[in-house]
């Protein structure tokens, strides 16, 4: 499940406009989050709050061996009036699973973003800060992302902890984003790591004005996306190169809603591809294959995610004026507002070449979110169960 202070940054994601699916990062998302789900262990509780459209908390206690927990706090200078509470939350937006890739947006002009007061600039950047400390181990990682343009920003991030070379490392990012390419450079403290990598959407081109409309009667109505990263580390001398690609339908696709990838690495020989399909309205499946020319291994992965809903209570509508006047009732089809469906939960799984398992349940129980999941390794007849775990989550 997405944690509370993810969910905070998504919205000043989404507020300040930038488009984060639009990266090459974020190539195979779909894939990772139904295959790559992390199954908790133990017992962990998170409290969180959004005390002021500008600051959030969190904090959270666990019990694996040890006791163990974090304290987290967040500002941002952009206003966020997004739903907080836990028991109000859309679960489609804090729980990673299938996503649909949108339409590219047209970034604003930069112009736009000016302010003036008596003949002077005064507009601001929105920015946004973030730390996290671990305890017991102190452990301190910490966050600055800064909007420097509309199609520009920065991103800092760092972590602080003993057990590091040099006791800690740091790494810049900045992305420029077009809508249609977008392009990262990065620095790593860590082995002094410099890396670029960059996407292409082929299609229309979001700053220019498109006068025809989608051809949706198309049998695959989607947009092509490739990319590549490049990297090299100026310590150990050594590099790598990956190249990718995405298909997706776009929501005007008529068909079943489908994401596709290719990632090749060629001096590593590895080559990945993932499939995922839309099979139902609450239902997404998925698999991956990835295999080494070097060294003929190859691996398998099998998952889906299952979304229970459940109809909510029509309410009753005030009468029409044209019902008060004539002295009746409307008629009971039209006196009953129609409640979209509730989000109960989503059961994921996965399941490997070796049989190994993993299952999750997440969901909302009154104003409680809650995670419950569990390893298995079908091959451990002894003690098939890896790891079992439950967390808890509320947010004010």
């Amino acid at each position: 499940m997405l944690e509370f202070m993810d969910y905070i940054q998504h919205a000043f994601y989404n507020v300040s406009g930038w488009n984060y699916e639009n990266s090459y990062s974020q190539l195979t998302a779909t894939a990772r989050a139904l295959l790559d789900f992390e199954t908790p262990r133990g017992l962990r509780l998170n409290l969180s709050s959004l005390s002021s459209p500008n600051f959030a908390t969190s904090y959270a206690i666990g019990s694996v061996g040890l006791v163990d927990g974090s304290l987290s706090y967040l500002y941002t200078s952009l206003p966020l009036q997004t739903t907080s509470q836990s028991g109000k939350i859309d679960l489609h937006d804090v729980i990673h699973g299938y996503r649909q890739i949108q339409e590219l947006r047209r970034p604003e002009e930069s112009w736009m973003w000016e302010e003036w007061q008596t003949g002077k600039r005064t507009d601001k950047r929105d920015s946004l800060l973030y730390g996290r400390l671990y305890l017991p181990q102190s452990t301190l990682e910490a966050l600055y992302l800064r909007r420097i343009s509309p199609t520009q920003q920065l991103k800092l991030s760092a972590v602080s902890d003993g057990r590091l070379r040099n006791g800690g490392t740091i790494l810049a990012l900045h992305q420029y984003d077009t809508g249609k390419y977008s392009a990262e450079t990065l620095y790593s403290t860590d082995g002094g790591l410099l890396g670029l990598r960059g996407l292409y959407n082929f299609g229309p081109d979001p700053r220019k004005e498109i006068t025809e409309p989608p051809r949706t009667e198309d049998r695959f109505y989607g947009r092509f996306s490739a990319g590549a990263e490049m990297y090299y580390g100026s310590l150990n001398k050594s590099g790598g190169v990956s190249f990718g690609g995405r298909f997706a339908t776009l929501p005007a696709h008529k068909g079943v809603p489908l994401t596709a990838t290719l990632t090749l690495n060629p001096l590593m020989g590895n080559l990945s591809t993932t499939y995922t399909v839309k099979a139902g309205k609450n239902l997404a499946l998925c698999s991956k294959f990835d295999f080494n020319v070097y060294s003929y291994e190859s691996e398998v992965k099998l998952g889906c995610e299952l979304w229970r809903m459940k109809t909510r209570i029509p309410k009753e509508r005030e009468r029409s004026i044209a019902a008060k006047l004539e002295w009746r009732l409307d008629p009971i089809e039209q006196n009953l507002a129609p409640e979209p469906e509730e989000v109960v939960g989503v059961l994921k799984a996965r399941v490997d070449q070796n049989w190994k398992i993993g299952l999750l349940w997440e969901g909302r129980v009154k104003e409680l979110l809650f995670t419950l999941g569990s390893s298995i390794d079908m091959k451990r007849k002894d003690q098939p169960f890896r790891a079992i775990g439950l967390e808890i989550q509320y947010s004010s």
